[in-house]
């Protein structure tokens, strides 16, 4: 990667899959069958995001084809998921998005707390953007263990004081600091920040106090 990836601008897809409120049931499961994709931005207007239909949304309806007495009644929700035709219809409204400028962290975190694979990207007026999934996230692991050195070399010009010697190796994104610093304090400070930098795995830490 050119830089060290930051926010979601860095690793999402600009060019996103989206379709119309009046988009039929057959035309979503045709466009997530050809771009490979698990759920599609629902747009109106000038393209504003009004929310998002996804694979768990079309499913009631082929749940609701049972004849099977025994079988319990579907939740309203999805009973009035069954019925619907179109994109409007079968949409969770409203989308949860996040903005191009948000760090990366705080899309995962949303995608974790609210078990989504992806997310529409918007900006201030809800426009669509693009979209970061997993994959796009997971893109920073990819950065070179010398591209991460070099950024947490930089880290620990920055934080340590005179009078100590940090070393630094990588491998594999797992990152070493060895050698000395003056205060001891200041471990936990660089701890956290080389946790910081997107695309580190892990952090191991062999630092004494410098003598002298």
């Amino acid at each position: 990667m050119p830089h060290s990836p930051h926010t979601v601008s860095d690793v999402m897809t600009h060019t996103a899959i989206a379709v119309g409120g009046q988009a039929s049931y057959k035309q979503i499961v045709e466009l997530m069958k050809e771009w490979k994709v698990s759920a599609l931005p629902v747009l109106e207007g000038e393209g504003r995001v009004i929310g998002v239909v996804s694979e768990a949304d079309l499913l009631p309806k082929e749940e609701s084809r049972t004849d099977d007495p025994t079988r319990p009644e579907l939740p309203l929700t999805d009973r009035v998921k069954a019925g619907a035709v179109s994109a409007k219809e079968l949409m969770s409204s409203p989308a949860v998005t996040v903005h191009p400028d948000a760090p990366i962290a705080e899309a995962a975190r949303i995608m974790a707390q609210r078990h989504l694979k992806r997310l529409p990207v918007v900006d201030a007026a809800g426009l669509l953007e693009g979209i970061v999934s997993r994959s796009d996230l997971l893109k920073v692991f990819l950065r070179s263990d010398e591209d991460l050195a070099d950024e947490i070399r930089r880290t620990v010009t920055d934080l340590s004081h005179p009078g100590g010697a940090v070393t630094v190796s990588v491998v594999d994104g797992v990152v070493t600091l060895g050698g000395s610093v003056h205060d001891r304090t200041l471990i936990p400070l660089l701890a956290r920040a080389i946790r910081a930098v997107e695309g580190v795995v892990d952090i191991h830490l062999d630092l004494n106090r410098a003598t002298g």
